[in-house]
C-alpha cells in the first residue's frame, strides 16, 4: 500500500524539522513557504517544491500548515492560491498552527462545504521537540480522520492526543501556554534569587529539575540562559501572539488570569527594548533589570 502523499505549508523554526521527519518516515512531501530560500533548503532531504500553497495541495492527500498567526493560517488556506483551491474531496487538512479555537471552527465549516475534513492540531515541544520528532500533539477534530493521518503525525510527535471537536485543540495548547509563561516566570525569577543570594547557579539548577519544582522549562531554558544563548527555539514574538489569544478568550469567558497577564506585560517590556526576534527564555533579561543582577554571561 502506497503512502500518503502529505504537502506541508510552513518552514519556520518548527515546520522544517517537522516536514523532514515526515520524510524520514518514508512520507512523499512537497512544500511551499513564503521565503523560497527555505524551500530550497528543503530540496537537500528530499522536498518536492510547489509554486502555492493550491499547488502543494494538488499534490497531496494531507495538507499541514505551521504559520505565524490566524491571518496567516487563512492566507494559506482560503486565499487564491489557497490550499482549499487545490484540495480535492477527501482530502485532509491539518492546521498545526497556534490560533484561537474559533478561527479554527470557521475554517473547518469552509472546509467541509467543499468535502475536506479538517483538523486542528497545534504542538508543544519547542525546537529541540520539533528536531527529535518528539512532539506533544493536541488534536481537534473527528476521531475518524486523526486514525486516517495517526501515521504521520506519529513521525513528529511521541503524544497525540485527541482532545475532542475541532478547536479542541486549541483550548488545549492555551492552557499549554499558560503553563509556559508562568514555568518561564518561574525559571527567571528562581535564576535572579540564586545569583542575588551568591548559590552556585549550576547547582541549583541540578538540584530543582529533580524536585518538586522541577520543569520543562527549567530544565531546558536554565542552562541556555547561563550560557549566555537568548537564541529562539520560541520566540518573544510567537509566545506573546499566543498569550494575546489567551487573554482574548479568557475575557469573552469572564475568567481572569492574573499570572498570565503578568507575564504578558513583563515580556512586553522586553519587546520594547527590541527583544522580539529573541527567545522567550530572554525573560530573564526582564529580571536583571528589575533586580540589579547579572545572570547572562556576554551580553
Amino acid at each position: 500500500m502506497s503512502k500518503l502523499r502529505v504537502g506541508f505549508v510552513g518552514l519556520g523554526i518548527m515546520g522544517r524539522a517537522m516536514a523532514r521527519n515526515i520524510h524520514q518516515a518514508g512520507f512523499p512531501v512537497t512544500v511551499w513557504n513564503r521565503t523560497r530560500s527555505k524551500m530550497e533548503e528543503a530540496t537537500a532531504w528530499g522536498a518536492k517544491l510547489a509554486d502555492s500553497p493550491k499547488q502543494v495541495a494538488e499534490q497531496s492527500d494531507v495538507v499541514i500548515t505551521i504559520v505565524g498567526d490566524t491571518p496567516d493560517v487563512k492566507a494559506v488556506l482560503t486565499g487564491e492560491e489557497g490550499v482549499f483551491q487545490g484540495a480535492g474531496n477527501g482530502v485532509v487538512v491539518i492546521d498545526m498552527s497556534t490560533i484561537a479555537a474559533e478561527a479554527e471552527r470557521e475554517l473547518a465549516s469552509q472546509a467541509k462545504a467543499l468535502g475536506i475534513d479538517y483538523l486542528d492540531a497545534p504542538v508543544s515541544g519547542g525546537d529541540i521537540g520539533a528536531q527529535n520528532g518528539t512532539l506533544s500533539i493536541m488534536v481537534g477534530g473527528e476521531a475518524k480522520v486523526l486514525d486516517k493521518v495517526r501515521s504521520i503525525l506519529e513521525a513528529m510527535g511521541q503524544r497525540i492526543v485527541h482532545c475532542g471537536e475541532v478547536g479542541a485543540g486549541q483550548t488545549v495548547k492555551a492552557c499549554n501556554q499558560i503553563l509556559c509563561g508562568l514555568n518561564l516566570l518561574a525559571v527567571v525569577e528562581a535564576l535572579s534569587y540564586a545569583k542575588k543570594a551568591g548559590v552556585d547557579v549550576e547547582k541549583m539548577i541540578e538540584v530543582t529539575t529533580q524536585g518538586a519544582g522541577g520543569s520543562w522549562a527549567l530544565a531546558n531554558y536554565a542552562p541556555r540562559i547561563i550560557q549566555g544563548d537568548l537564541d529562539p527555539g520560541f520566540s518573544v514574538e510567537f509566545i506573546q501572539k499566543d498569550l494575546r489569544i489567551v487573554l482574548q478568550e479568557a475575557e469573552q469567558m469572564q475568567l481572569p488570569l492574573m499570572g498570565t497577564a503578568l507575564v504578558q506585560q513583563l515580556l512586553r517590556s522586553l519587546q520594547a527594548h527590541g527583544g522580539n526576534p529573541d527567545g522567550s527564555h530572554a525573560l530573564i533579561q526582564v529580571m536583571e533589570q528589575l533586580g540589579n543582577v547579572e545572570i547572562v554571561p556576554n551580553k
